[in-house]
């Protein structure tokens, strides 16, 4: 039987260390043939060869995309708890290209001579399934407590887990005796056995005790890759089995993978010629044989394990995702699902999300989403998402993260389309060199299309202006799967409202923007003692308000602790590379108080949204946050921020600057309409009660909000968030755009109920 997998080919080296480029050659020349795997043997007990661990960290380093294993790794003289953080390690340095290989152990005289013990078949079945115990407790990064495995030949008493892998790393067993097949049906992702110590029917009779074994276990077979490697010649006409021509070849194997579900085939030897006539004449007359033989074809069927099918959410047609996001969709109990599943500092528990790689495929995924009227919906672009709109509990998650392109129109006029998963800190990257940039907030790893349907406050809002002052049209998918353009011209009213209440009308898929000139800037964090809070907070504001507008600052306080004064830190840009100029105005902020620390210096804007680390989330909390916009720091605001603080009720307090070009804009041209305010104030907090109680002493200073940095999603808060005008313009849109409130788990401006009631 076929089992489904991939068609997939590699091959098998000899570590030699006689000539130490010949093996690192030889993985270079299978990954420009086109295999997909090298490996090598390991017989660390061998001084003919090369240490096969420090051999495979070499060839990753001098290849980019064939992965890489031992073929196979013995247990007995590969510590299990030292292998698994190395091969995590390797994994995360070769961006997910390792897979491990593991046996029970051979050569007993040699393992003995190095320290060895030898076991018998019964032992090595049992220390194997205890070092396979061992290497998933340390991968489990995601259970609480040190790991623990109470094993005969291998202990774990609360080791700490970790590095987690980049990617799930299958272990191959290689095996031929009854008793660890069953191991590798009960705890193994794959079989691999050598064809030439095999006789007639052995990998039949291995696969039924496998799938047995598998089944008994709860798991699916299918889980299990069948793997072998084999040996021959090219002859000019056939002597034997892979003795022959390359169809010969063909033929041969052919079986192996329709009958006997091979779904890797690893070429042994080190022949060059080999290597070369296999990948250019078999390999692509194989895939085509097997194409025609088997319904999947050599391409292969996603194979999810039974125990994540079980962990799948009730009211989602699984079976039903649209074919073109089948591959990358991600289910609760997939091993991708703990870095999709929340974002930066959010968890979330979604029951599906898709990913998607095109418009079309947003279409689709929106489609999708659809017949699934019930279920709460989330679009997630970088996946910082501190309000929570991009994430939900048993919901599904367009995720829009891949389409992250960045391409410039038009030089002359600084056009740029940018698509809404890229993050910041690579659009910044990618405008640098043309002595260009936009205003985007203060954290690299936001995404585009949460900030830049949002407002976008950023360090060059007073200079500037707002992100979406700078957008000239965007793609929106709406809510009946038509794609269109808003800009100036085309969809005028849509694009007056994407800009600052985007996320109700539809999922935009990529913006373009006019960027600023902008060239080296001066950047100063200064961390200072505000024995006065007040007193801080007004002298801050009144620098910041009357500065020129190229000075923009952030500032982040605590509440005082341990009988400490509190701690001001601001984070401000100069937009301006002249030294003298950047003193000058961050030492109006550094008069303010005394100095604990000071960072001032010249550099790019792109040098400075360099602050984040890799794309994934993995975080657990439900972060409570809210938001206002204040017009001026008074001393009665300063005196209610104190006490705020003193409770204890808030644990992060943040004030922004806006002012200065934002207020240019005429409020009505936007849906962000509120453009008198000079400061955006952000509070988070850990009890929902307390910290409401300590926000409404704020309130009446507010004269309305950004709603990125609000978790409250209550009709008031949307009433604070959108003048009555603009609210009431933003409804009459979604009567004609979105009738049936299918964006409406966010903050919700919901349709009339004659709309309700006309769909």
């Amino acid at each position: 039987m076929n089992y489904g997998h991939r068609l997939e080919f590699g091959t098998f080296i000899t570590p030699t260390n006689q000539s130490p480029q010949t093996p690192v050659a030889l993985a270079q020349l299978s990954e420009q043939l086109g295999f997909d795997v090298v490996t090598f043997q390991d017989h660390p007990y061998q001084p003919a060869f090369l240490d096969t661990w420090t051999l495979l960290t070499w060839v990753a380093a001098q290849t980019s995309r064939v992965r890489l294993s031992a073929n196979v790794h013995s247990i007995p003289l590969r510590t299990p708890a030292v292998l698994a953080r190395a091969a995590a390690s390797l994994d995360l340095l070769s961006d997910g290209r390792a897979e491990l290989g593991l046996g029970a152990g051979g050569f007993w005289d040699a393992i003995q001579a190095m320290g060895g013990r030898r076991l018998s078949p019964g032992e090595s079945v049992q220390a194997l399934s205890e070092a396979i115990d061992v290497i998933r407790a340390l991968w489990d990064v995601d259970t609480r407590g040190g790991a623990r495995v109470d094993g005969e030949f291998y202990r774990l008493d609360g080791a700490k887990r970790g590095p987690a892998p980049k990617h799930p790393i299958p272990l191959w067993i290689g095996a031929l005796k009854p008793r660890m097949l069953r191991l590798i049906g009960e705890k193994g992702d794959g079989w691999l056995p050598s064809l030439p110590y095999l006789e007639s029917g052995d990998l039949k009779r291995g696969n039924a005790i496998i799938d047995e074994a598998a089944r008994s276990a709860g798991r699916d077979p299918r889980e299990i890759r069948r793997l072998v490697n084999i040996g021959g010649r090219f002859e000019t006409s056939r002597t034997g089995f892979l003795q022959g021509t390359s169809q010969d070849w063909v033929d041969d194997l052919l079986p192996l993978v329709v009958e006997d579900g091979v779904g890797t085939l690893i070429v042994m030897g080190d022949d060059t010629r080999t290597m070369q006539q296999f990948a250019e004449e078999v390999m692509p007359a194989l895939r085509s044989a097997v194409d025609d033989a088997l319904p999947a074809g050599s391409a292969g069927e996603r194979i999810r394990p039974a125990a994540a099918i079980a962990a799948r959410r009730d009211g989602i047609d699984y079976d039903g995702v649209p074919a073109s996001l089948r591959d990358s969709a991600v289910e609760p109990g997939d091993p991708d699902y703990r870095t999709v599943r929340g974002g930066y500092l959010r968890g979330g528990s979604p029951g599906l999300v898709l990913r998607p790689s095109s418009t079309a495929e947003v279409v689709e995924a929106l489609a999708y989403a659809r017949r699934h009227p019930s279920l709460p919906l989330g679009v997630r672009s970088g996946g910082h998402g501190i309000s929570g709109r991009s994430t939900n509990d048993g919901g599904l998650v367009i995720d829009v993260g891949r389409l992250d392109g960045i391409e410039v129109l038009d030089e002359a006029r600084r056009l740029v389309r940018i698509g809404a998963g890229a993050r910041w800190m690579d659009v910044a990257t990618t405008l640098a060199p043309h002595g260009w940039a936009l205003s985007s907030g203060d954290y690299g790893g936001v995404g585009v299309g949460g900030l830049a349907t949002a407002g976008g406050i950023g360090y060059l809002s007073r200079s500037h202006g707002l992100t979406i002052d700078h957008m000239v049209a965007a793609e929106i998918v709406l809510a009946d799967g038509s794609v269109v353009r808003a800009s100036e011209t085309e969809h005028p009213d849509l694009f007056w409202a994407v800009r600052g209440a985007g996320g109700n009308l539809g999922i935009v898929t990529s913006f373009d923007f006019v960027a600023d000139e902008v060239g080296d800037v001066g950047w100063g964090f200064l961390t200072q003692v505000a024995e006065d809070v007040e007193d801080y907070l007004v002298r801050w504001g009144a620098a910041v308000e009357n500065a020129p507008r190229d000075f923009a600052s952030f500032l982040v306080m605590g509440p005082p602790r341990n009988g400490q004064p509190a701690i001001a830190q601001s984070r401000s840009v100069v937009e301006s590379s002249d030294p003298d100029v950047v003193v000058a105005r961050l030492q109006e902020i550094a008069s303010i108080a005394p100095l604990y620390d000071q960072e001032v210096t010249i550099t790019s804007y792109a040098g400075i949204l360099q602050n984040a680390a890799g794309p994934a989330h993995v975080a657990t909390g439900e972060p409570l946050a809210h938001s206002g916009l204040v017009e001026h720091i008074t001393p009665e605001f300063a005196a209610a921020v104190a006490t705020a603080l003193s409770s204890g009720a808030i644990y992060f307090f943040q004030i922004r600057a806006v002012g200065g070009a934002v207020s240019d804009v005429p409020s009505d041209a936007t849906a962000y309409a509120h453009r008198s305010a000079n400061f955006s104030v952000t509070a988070m907090g850990a009890n929902a009660r307390r910290l409401g109680e300590v926000w409404a002493t704020l309130q009446p200073f507010f004269s309305g909000l950004y709603l990125s940095f609000e978790t409250d999603q209550t009709d008031e808060v949307l009433a604070a968030a959108f003048p009555p005008a603009t609210l009431e313009r933003l409804r009459d849109l979604k009567d004609r755009y979105d009738p049936d409130n299918v964006f409406r788990h966010n903050f919700n401006v919901a349709p009339t109920a004659a709309a309700a009631v006309a769909t």
